[in-house]
């Protein structure tokens, strides 16, 4: 699980949507590793907008995938905007990783139909803020 903490909130990406909680205020507890990106010249208002445009186009609940439009394909998307960085490829590349195994391969079709929902959360909507 990844995710992005900007103007004291975590952002994250699961089949419920785009979500959002109090830095490590999901069910996980606090992160294993943080990695710093930098910081954002990017307003919060920007941001939300920016967030609720995701939310409409990219990052729809339907179109999460747990190997290819995941947590780390948000946080990836949302890092480059607020910071001009990449999350690092050790992390995006983790289940291209997993599915060249043979216990990838043979896991796939279950894994296809997971759909995670991180517990904690709360589904953004730009028109009643955080809800």
């Amino acid at each position: 699980h990844t995710s992005i903490i900007v103007h004291e909130d975590e952002f994250f990406y699961d089949s419920g949507g785009i979500s959002s909680c109090a830095p490590g205020g999901t069910l996980l507890g606090p992160p294993d590793s943080v990695v710093d990106l930098g910081n954002t010249e990017v307003t919060e208002e920007l941001f939300l907008e920016y967030l609720s445009s995701l939310g409409e186009s990219m990052f729809r609940r339907e179109s999460y995938n747990i190997f290819e439009h995941n947590c780390n394909t948000f946080s990836n998307e949302v890092a480059q905007f607020l910071t001009g960085r990449k999350i690092p490829s050790y992390i995006t590349d983790l289940p291209s990783e997993v599915l060249a195994t043979p216990f990838g391969q043979a896991l796939r079709p279950l894994l296809d139909t997971i759909r995670i929902q991180t517990p904690g959360g709360n589904t953004f909507s730009r028109h009643n803020g955080q809800s």
